[in-house]
């Protein structure tokens, strides 16, 4: 007999995790006690119910102001080294126990130096809270491993010196870099230079494109920028065309991205909150899976989204009646995708998710 698909159930399989940013999943409780040791009386509650239940309200209202205002509030209690390595290290902890055995968490350290520190203080607080909270996961009998991505904000001109923090730490644990923030009237070209340095130095990168803003944005990311996988990239399905049977015309720009196997960060909750699919039902990962493009799922900011990447496949279950071979394809997709090494991606393939699966599927 198969095993029930459940949320209950799908805690219990390995899962991994790409796109999820740090100041988007911190523990409610930890935000207060953070805001009180700095002294911060910004916040809209200070009870971890009341808050919680106030961010999940604030990222659903449709208002982007209320939306960024809820980022605020987390940015403003990470700011000190102890506040920086405790939100990492419960991070770590939060993702081990929803039964992630991998994650790429992405942060901005140019948000965290209102009080200081400098960007090297600041990416190594974040390195040491994982290495953290991947020990408190294996005294608790989970396995994870969690890497860094490093984030320059679009709209500022920080991209180069943050690539440059990224290559100088890669052999500690940070894996990759990111741009992020607004995607409307800040392309991905502004940062060619940080781009091009990053080939030179044979780093990995992701861009987020393709999530508020259309097909330049993730022509732009691809073919000036050269992106490895593009964070969202949910717009492609511009490029599709689907015909009254079904079937589907694949412009040149999605037919590039299907035959390259470029992988898409796709985080349904957080899409529906920022009005980038209207809703579950019609999210563009039912027909990109469809069309096999090489789809992962996501989380982006736990906390504002009020889920887990297990609650993000229990969805996808109800919706699309995605079952343990569905999910066993996206995990496997996602680690493949990942920014470490060939022999490490294939070791957790081989002997972490495909083991865990086979005692599913019948």
């Amino acid at each position: 007999m198969s095993t029930p698909v459940n949320l209950d159930t799908i805690r219990r399989v390995p899962k991994v995790l790409l796109h999820d940013h740090l100041d988007g999943g911190l523990r409610p409780q930890t935000v207060i006690d953070l805001a009180r040791d700095a002294g911060y009386s910004g916040l809209p509650a200070t009870d971890p119910g009341a808050l919680e239940e106030w961010f999940a309200e604030a990222a659903d209202s449709g208002s982007l102001e209320r939306y960024l205002e809820t980022f605020s509030h987390t940015v403003a209690v990470m700011q000190t080294r102890e506040g920086l390595f405790r939100v990492a290290a419960e991070c770590a902890e939060d993702l081990a126990a929803d039964g992630v055995v991998y994650a790429e968490v992405r942060y901005a350290p140019e948000l965290s130096q209102e009080r200081g520190l400098s960007l090297d203080e600041i990416v190594q607080a974040i390195l040491d809270g994982f290495r953290e909270g991947e020990r408190r996961a294996a005294a608790a009998g989970k396995r994870i491993r969690v890497g860094a991505l490093l984030c320059a904000m679009r709209q500022n001109a920080m991209a180069g010196e943050i690539a440059n923090l990224a290559v100088r730490y890669r052999d500690a644990g940070v894996v990759g870099f990111d741009i992020a923030g607004p995607e409307a009237g800040y392309p991905p070209t502004r940062n060619l230079d940080a781009f091009e340095y990053l080939r030179q130095q044979n780093a990995h990168f992701t861009i987020h494109a393709g999530e508020a803003f259309g097909l330049p944005s993730i022509w732009e990311a691809i073919q000036h920028c050269g992106a490895e996988r593009l964070g969202h990239g949910v717009r492609i399905v511009d490029d599709i065309k689907v015909e009254e049977d079904g079937t589907a015309q694949l412009g040149r720009l999605a037919a590039y991205v299907r035959d390259r196997r470029i992988p898409l960060e796709m985080c349904p909750s957080s899409n529906l909150q920022t009005g980038a699919a209207p809703s579950l039902e019609e999210h563009p990962i039912g027909l990109l899976s469809r069309l096999r493009f090489r789809v992962t799922v996501n989380t982006d900011n736990r906390l504002m989204s009020h889920c887990t990447l297990s609650s993000e496949f229990a969805e996808l279950h109800r919706t699309f009646g995605y079952g343990w071979q569905d999910m066993r394809w996206f995990t496997i997709n996602a680690m493949k995708s990942a920014f470490i090494g060939f022999d490490e991606r294939l070791e957790f393939i081989n002997e972490v998710i495909k083991p865990a699966y086979d005692q599913l599927i019948p």
